[in-house]
């Protein structure tokens, strides 16, 4: 690995006003970047200092706004970091478009606070051009959408950690259904455990259990077919930037079959080259004929006198 290789990125995020800093500072954050909106140029150094501790990439959003920033200085400005692999960012909008944003979020442009936006528009656009010229990346956010502009972010700028949380939940429908969960997938036509006595104290984390479950006739096929469907899923939500996706498997107590699927689907999510995180909601309930018979959870008063 050479030099350059090993020294951190430092991005800067610039253009016209109302093209769209901070939306891609919030996206670069969201990729792993270090960022922060509107230094001082004065403080820079002292930031990438400070930020290099991270490890992560720097990311910094400074336009006509931000206090000292002179865009025919930018490059120099940057060049004056030491140790570091600097770069320009430009985000160029069209005139008409950046008239619509700024009237539709009622804003005034920053060079043109009694003037008409389009006065402001022309003289940014004159100042700024320079700068634009010799931007080592330049974006039209004129007709991009969101996930169209964080694609390509991520083109030019992702990162390892650039992927969303994938948390794998199990729990029990007799406790209610789980409310973080983007997907569910109930599992209850499965041959349920409870009902075999040396099985009943185990959980789905317990070889026998998971062994018991796989025997089922529907097991492979409808782990195969999830299995599947996340694989082309997952990066599917990744590329429409959400960053957490959580997967429930409910079965009726939340011990046995739904702890099962997800201990397999983290084991064939890893296999794939994923990273999901794994919680049992209802694994510490206690084991109860009435709620897998499907009547319900006792009350208290009904479990004293049991």
């Amino acid at each position: 690995m050479t030099e350059a290789r090993r020294k951190p990125r430092l991005l800067l995020v610039t253009g016209m006003s109302g093209a769209g800093k901070s939306s891609v500072l919030d996206a670069l954050e969201d990729m792993g970047w270090e960022c922060i909106d509107n230094l001082p140029a004065t403080l820079l150094a002292d930031f990438v200092a400070e930020a290099r501790r991270t490890r992560r990439p720097i990311a910094v959003g400074m336009d006509v706004r931000s206090r000292g920033f002179d865009p025919a200085k930018a490059n120099d400005l940057l060049g004056s970091i030491p140790d570091v692999e600097p770069g320009v960012l430009y985000l160029d909008c069209a005139g008409a478009e950046l008239i619509r944003r700024f009237d539709k979020t009622r804003r005034r442009h920053p060079m043109a606070e009694d003037r008409p936006a389009e006065d402001g528009i022309a003289r940014e656009r004159s100042l700024t051009a320079p700068l634009r010229h010799s931007a080592d990346w330049v974006i039209d956010t004129t007709e991009l959408t969101p996930v169209e502009l964080r694609d390509e972010l991520r083109r030019h700028f992702g990162t390892a950690n650039d992927q969303p949380v994938l948390t794998l939940v199990s729990f029990g429908f007799a406790h209610g259904i789980s409310r973080t969960a983007d997907l569910v997938f109930d599992m209850r036509f499965l041959e349920n455990p409870h009902w075999v006595d040396e099985l009943r104290p185990l959980t789905g984390n317990d070889q026998p259990v998971r062994d018991y479950i796989a025997r089922d006739p529907g097991w492979t096929e409808s782990m195969d077919r999830v299995e599947a469907l996340l694989r082309t899923w997952i990066p599917r939500y990744w590329r429409a930037g959400k960053t957490y996706l959580s997967v429930g498997f409910g079965c009726t107590g939340g011990r046995h079959r739904s702890v099962a699927s997800v201990v397999e689907m983290a084991e064939r999510l890893q296999a794939a080259g994923f990273h999901p995180n794994i919680r049992h909601r209802d694994l510490d309930s206690l084991p109860n004929d009435r709620i897998e018979d499907g009547i319900g959870i006792p009350s208290d008063n009904e479990s004293e006198a049991s």
